[in-house]
Formats: C-alpha cells, sequence, structure tokens
C-alpha cells in the first residue's frame, strides 16, 4: 500500500436514502479516491437507530463519527439534503478550527442562502410523501411495490424533512477558503440563480456543472456525471502520488 493515503470521499445521502446510494460508484471513480459514504442514523446499517430530525445535532453529530475519515487529505459531497449537511458539516468544522475539506462538491441543492423555506412546509402523511417521492424520481420501482421498504422509505423521508425544515443560514459566516463545485440537472425544479448562489459560500474557485434530467440526473446519467466529478475533485497531489507509486 502507497504510503500517501488516497482522497477519502466523504459522500452524504439525499432525504429518505442510506449511504447504499453511494457504493457502485467505487467502481467508476479514480484508484486516488476513496469513497466513503457516510450512513446516518435510522437507515440502512443503523437502521436501529433513532433518527436525528434536528439540522445542527445530525452535523455535529457527522463530525465526531466521521473525525477519522476527515483526518488526512478529504472532501465532502452531498445530493439534495446531503449538500446542505455537507455544506454544514465543513461550516462546523470550519467554527471548531478543524482541518477543513479539499473541496465542498454539492449537488441537486439550492445554496443555503436561497433555500425556499416553504418547501418542506407540505404534508407528511404517506400519500404527500408518496407523491413527492413520484415527482422527484429516483426511487427504484421495487420500493413502491413492497409494503416493508416504502415503510422504511417513507419514516427516513419524514425524518429528514424535519432535518431540512431546521435548517437555518446564518449570513455572517465568512466565505470558505476552499472550492466548491456544483452539480445540477437541467429539469430540476430548483431555479438556476439559487443553485449560481453557492458562489457566495466560497472566497476560491466555484464551478457549476449542468446535466440533462431531473432531481436525480445523477441515477439518469450516471457515467457522464461521475466524469464530470471525478474532473472537479481535487487531483495534482493524487495524480503524482499515483505515478509515484506506479513508478
Amino acid at each position: 500500500m502507497s504510503a500517501q493515503a488516497p482522497l477519502a470521499l466523504l459522500c452524504l445521502p439525499c432525504a429518505g436514502a442510506s449511504a447504499s446510494m453511494y457504493l457502485r460508484w467505487r467502481r467508476f471513480l479514480p484508484p486516488w479516491v476513496r469513497i466513503v459514504p457516510v450512513e446516518l442514523p435510522g437507515r440502512g446499517a443503523r437502521m436501529g437507530e433513532v433518527f436525528v430530525e434536528d439540522f445542527d445535532a445530525l452535523v455535529a453529530r457527522i463530525c465526531t463519527e466521521q473525525a477519522d475519515a476527515m483526518r488526512g487529505d478529504f472532501a465532502l459531497f452531498g445530493h439534495s439534503m446531503g449538500a446542505l449537511l455537507a455544506h454544514g458539516v465543513t461550516r462546523r468544522l470550519q467554527s471548531l478550527r478543524r482541518p477543513l475539506p479539499r473541496a465542498l462538491l454539492v449537488s441537486g441543492c439550492s445554496a443555503p442562502s436561497r433555500r425556499d423555506p416553504e418547501r418542506f412546509d407540505g404534508g407528511e402523511d404517506d400519500a404527500s410523501l408518496i407523491a413527492e417521492l413520484r415527482k422527484q424520481g429516483g426511487t427504484p420501482e421495487e420500493v413502491f411495490a413492497s409494503e416493508e421498504l416504502m415503510r422504511i422509505t417513507l419514516d427516513t423521508l419524514r425524518a429528514d424533512r424535519r432535518v431540512c425544515r431546521s435548517h437555518v443560514h446564518v449570513a455572517a459566516w465568512p466565505p470558505l477558503p476552499l472550492p466548491i463545485h456544483a452539480f445540477a440537472g437541467r429539469q430540476d425544479d430548483i431555479e438556476v440563480p439559487a443553485v449560481a448562489a453557492w458562489s457566495e459560500e466560497t472566497g476560491s474557485a466555484f464551478t457549476l456543472d449542468w446535466f440533462e434530467g431531473g432531481h436525480f440526473f445523477l441515477r439518469q446519467h450516471e457515467a457522464v456525471f461521475l466524469a464530470a466529478l471525478a474532473r472537479r475533485l481535487p487531483t495534482h497531489l493524487h495524480q503524482a502520488q499515483l505515478q509515484a507509486h506506479q513508478g
């Protein structure tokens, strides 16, 4: 094994999902990237645990539980709710004066300053949540067909909506001293300025890549998306490390 550790890419899930949504990425990203799917309480391998339904409390848990993964060279990625959490984790690390990620990568999510506070005011009954899942796409048909899987998904989504609702934007934060790379679907219902406003969170580089597809463009066009993601990852150190190791 190389003495130089790979770049750890911590991946935070979208609302209603578990860390398993990122497992297959391990086959498609460069060898110098180590995917770290972050499992949140109450789902997947942690299904026996109680959901954390407060945004700040969940961010604090992630910072504590993933301390080892964030000790070396790392970046943060999140889709939708996961993007909001990844930003929250970065801000908390900043406030604690802990090492920051090399980059923050956010997908399918309005910037914290442009979020619609009424978006999560809708009903949380099963029928309303199922309608939301249908609208967003990305949920496999076998989930809808299974009463057990549907129950797990709806309970998780309900808890995650409360996480998103409890998020409070802090306008006084200074710009982050690291690159932010945003990704968005052209047919998603998130407004272009709301995605572009991620640029206001950084004092470093900012990029915004657009893809065909709706909210789950990263599944609809996975190969194209992962190629773009790999291009945006901080690579200069790792390519040199990989070449030195192979040589």
